[in-house]
């Protein structure tokens, strides 16, 4: 995708986040570094910092450190938010607040930088309206809402409303829809939310950076009726996270020229909930609560589990499942977004944790790992009213089955189009191409963590290419594009190559239109949600089926932010129906 271009320290001037500065001025600021550390409460004799500015992330102790890496860093320049400023003179930022827009209301939304405090860290991070999350907006389905963008960050931004199928001019894709938002400039989107369901914003530019800072929120469509299903007391929201940092607290820098750790994404080392390392939440004894979860990391896949209970999976991302079914854990990649109801039957405190079976790529072994997420403390005094018999039961929402009816003759017919995932790498160490090609690592169908964290911050967006291949042209990523009528219901097989320098699980994501996942390595799927995004792992194929109901020019693109700015996406055109194009 486009993206601002920067020039590399060597020459006289460098492009930094929209200000022409001389590179003697870069230099210093970089100088500055360890000096705003110290200013922020980090203690700089635990970490070491190595050449131009970069701090090593965490290693697994079971890995031994490759030869001939000892010393190396990023072929980038290190960057953290505004180093060269005092961190004092930006607000703090508080929870999110929730925001009622009625139509035509209209929402001033500042990205701004924010102090965040995390394990009692201060640290300099970025916000929307100086919350964490961003505001949670609530609109009534079929509603236009209107969100005017300032932009006070030193990067471009956009705002991506992601999983709705609005007008496109204001879908948040820079070079696409719209023209970046230039620090300082304001931008008015006009969202319009023709579905119900539980959606999420955030940038389309840098996201490695500016979502990982922390440039999020949720968005919830509410329906004109109460859905099928049981009850439940209360929702809750929780904007699953995690942040790379040292041992001793303190931020990794990101890569200014292009993102770092390109190979997998950016595994974060402190999980997150709501903005926060330590969420909690209270409950009543036998309460039924719905929690939206909503993946906003920039890479990692959670496995979510609420203590050793089984919980009612109700919906996804753009609203329920045909059926409400049992299961002991949900896992969600970056971008999706699941629905599920929760009683708890006992007083005491129950920890929602990730709970993975990890993966140590030297000796190609699995162990089990488990990271607190949330606490929910559960009183002794009992809820009113009891709706344990209605939460036992499980549901058909037969409102979806009817819908997705007519789609139904579409699941078995061959597909219109093929695309297949791979990467190609370029000028990385050479340790790291040699144990890559000795076949030394085993590589799983998900990653659920980063096993090879030296390997994957060394290897930059400039090194690493992931790419969408159209399996009938060659074509690949920006080289692709499709064009469709208004109407059209499009079937499209994805395959994820195997037999690649590092294969990854991808989530992949359509903008604009609304799609099922029929079918998975040749097995039918049997209880559908309308999805905008689905994980493909490493060997598998999966069938989509694409409602093209929304006019304009969309993406299609991987949604671990890393590998979106290494290359992986392409766009796709949706033409309108005869009578709209007929319309003056």
């Amino acid at each position: 995708m486009p993206n601002f271009r920067i020039l590399r320290s060597g020459g006289a001037f460098l492009l930094v986040l929209g200000t022409l500065l001389p590179s003697a001025v870069v230099a210093q600021q970089h100088d500055q570094h360890a000096d705003h550390d110290m200013h922020m409460g980090h203690d700089m004799d635990h970490e070491t910092e190595l050449e131009g500015g970069w701090l090593m992330p965490p290693m697994d102790p079971n890995m031994p450190m490759m030869p001939g890496l000892e010393g190396a860093v990023p072929p980038v320049s290190a960057w953290l938010p505004h180093f060269d400023l005092d961190p004092e003179d930006f607000p703090r930022a508080e929870p999110s607040r929730a925001v009622r827009l009625a139509d035509g209301d209209t929402l001033d939304l500042l990205v701004s930088p924010v102090r965040r405090t995390i394990l009692g860290q201060e640290y300099l991070m970025y916000g929307y309206n100086n919350q964490y999350p961003g505001p949670f907006i609530q609109a009534e389905r079929g509603s236009t809402v209107m969100v005017r963008v300032r932009n006070e960050i030193r990067f471009p931004t956009t705002v991506h409303w992601h999983g709705i199928r609005l007008d496109y001019r204001f879908d948040g894709v820079p070079g696409l829809t719209q023209p970046p938002i230039e620090p300082g400039e304001v931008f008015t989107y006009e969202v319009k939310v023709p579905d119900a369901g539980m959606f999420w914003y955030h940038p389309h530019v840098r996201e490695d950076i500016q979502q990982d800072l922390g440039l999020y929120g949720n968005l919830v469509v509410l329906p004109e009726e109460p859905a099928d299903g049981a009850p439940y007391h209360r929702e809750e929201l929780l904007a699953l996270d995690d942040l790379l940092m040292t041992e001793g607290g303190q931020l990794i820098p990101y890569g200014l020229e292009s993102p770092v750790n390109a190979l997998m994404g950016r595994y974060g080392t402190v999980m997150l909930v709501n903005g926060v390392a330590d969420h909690e939440l209270d409950v009543q004894r036998g309460e039924v609560v719905r929690f939206h979860l909503t993946n906003v990391a920039n890479a990692r896949p959670f496995n979510v589990r609420f203590g050793e209970m089984d919980v009612k999976l109700v919906g996804s991302d753009i609203g329920p499942f045909e059926r409400e079914s049992w299961v002991g854990s949900v896992p969600i990649s970056p971008a999706e977004r699941y629905a599920v109801d929760v009683q708890f039957p006992e007083a005491g405190r129950v920890a929602i944790t990730n709970t993975i079976q990890a993966v140590d790529h030297f000796r190609g072994v699995f162990y089990p790992h488990v990271d607190t997420l949330a606490i929910v403390n559960v009183r002794a005094e009992g809820v009113e009213p009891d709706l344990s018999e209605l939460h036992s039961t499980l549901h058909v929402n037969e409102h979806v089955v009817q819908e997705i009816d007519p789609f139904r003759e579409h699941f078995d017919r061959e597909p219109d189009h093929e695309i297949t995932t791979m990467v190609r790498v370029r000028d990385l160490p050479q340790a790291i191409v040699l144990s890559m090609e000795a076949d030394t690592f085993y590589v799983p169908p998900v990653e659920w963590n980063d096993a090879m964290p030296m390997m994957n911050w060394l290897s930059s967006g400039n090194q690493v290419t992931w790419i969408l291949e159209d399996e009938a042209t060659g074509g690949r990523n920006e080289e692709i594009h499709w064009t469709f009528q208004q109407g059209d219901v499009v079937k499209i097989r994805v395959f994820n190559q195997p037999q690649d320098f590092h294969p990854m699980q991808h989530p992949i994501h359509i903008h604009g239109q609304r799609f099922l996942v029929v079918s998975r390595d040749g097995v039918p799927q049997e209880n559908l949600a309308w999805k905008d995004t689905a994980l493909l792992p490493v060997g598998s194929t999966m069938d989509l089926l694409v409602e093209m109901s929304n006019p304009g020019e969309w993406m299609i693109h991987c949604h671990i932010a890393e590998h979106l700015s290494a290359g992986m996406h392409f766009h796709f055109t949706v033409e309108p129906a005869a009578a709209e194009a007929d319309t003056p």
